[in-house]
């Protein structure tokens, strides 16, 4: 896919952005201590691949996936 905006990696992108706890199946809230921060990093399509309790480890997961992470809001 290629995009018009200037300064986005090459290859494909991985979009990493907080997850609300409460949107999530409840096998996987349960999982998920209370008042924790949910990261996930998604999909160019928005599909969720992975998530996890912390920002910088989602950029970390998803270059270590050959995915290039960028922050989505």
């Amino acid at each position: 896919m290629q995009t018009p905006y200037p300064g986005l990696p090459t290859g494909k992108i991985a979009y990493i952005r907080r997850v609300d706890p409460g949107t999530l199946p409840q096998d996987v809230r349960d999982q998920i201590p209370q008042d924790a921060q949910v990261w996930g990093v998604h999909s160019e399509s928005g599909e969720c691949l992975a998530l996890t309790d912390d920002r910088r480890g989602a950029f970390l997961l998803a270059r270590e996936n050959d995915l290039a992470p960028v922050s989505a809001h």
